[in-house]
């Protein structure tokens, strides 16, 4: 259940994770982030919120394990939409398997390999590039060809300025060694249930892609909504 699925706008879940947005998100944007996406699920007995944000300086732990916590006392203030279960709230940003949609997702890629289909509507074609720059007007890739079939090497074969009306939806290719001044996403911190726990923070590095933060907390505390 996404904000962004406006089709199921009247369903009672819906109409839960749109309240919910705009609970969390003016504390999101006054910590200096846009939110992307924000999703409930059902977890048993338990309610999970995921909150996906971003901003052009990149996420680190520490503030996203910051963010958790503004978000979660906002959740807690305002909890009557969670029900009476214990709720886990998630706040992480986009991996890289985000679709690239909007100018500040490609501003915020600059560097990174991506395959996006090009032109107009009916006779799209697909390209493999690097992003070089983002415009007013568009982006530049510079446009590779090769590396199909293994042992292939891909190799760059031009520039290629594509404006917004012609840019598909593009997709981040993950690679094993990163350009100079790229930068990371993919943090995931899990925010308290409870007050007074001890936090247990636990940091995997996959591919120097993702990285993931727990942050556990008692759920038998006065936190989250009861």
């Amino acid at each position: 259940m996404s904000t962004r699925d406006a089709s199921a706008a009247h369903h009672p879940a819906d109409r839960t994770t749109a309240r919910l947005t705009a609970t969390v998100e003016p504390a999101v944007t006054a910590a200096g982030y846009d939110l992307e996406e924000l999703v409930v699920r059902a977890a048993g007995q338990r309610s999970v919120v995921r909150v996906v944000v971003d901003r052009d300086a990149g996420v680190s732990l520490d503030g996203v394990a910051e963010l958790s916590r503004a978000v979660s006392e906002v959740l807690d203030a305002d909890g009557d939409d969670l029900g009476r279960p214990p709720y886990v709230l998630e706040v992480t940003s986009p991996g890289v398997d985000r679709p690239l949609t909007l100018p500040r997702h490609w501003r915020r890629n600059a560097g990174r390999l991506v395959t996006v289909a090009v032109g107009p509507e009916r006779a799209r074609e697909q390209l493999t590039g690097r992003v070089l720059r983002v415009t007013d007007d568009g982006i530049v890739l510079a446009v590779e060809k090769g590396g199909a079939k293994k042992g292939q090497v891909r190799r760059a074969v031009g520039e290629r300025t594509v404006a917004w009306a012609e840019l598909g939806e593009g997709r981040v290719q993950v690679e094993f060694t990163r350009p100079p001044g790229h930068r990371d996403a993919a943090l995931v911190a899990t925010a308290p249930e409870g007050d007074g726990a001890d936090d247990e923070i636990d940091v995997d590095e996959i591919d120097d892609e993702l990285d993931d933060l727990n942050d556990e907390h008692d759920p038998s505390g006065s936190g989250g909504a009861q």
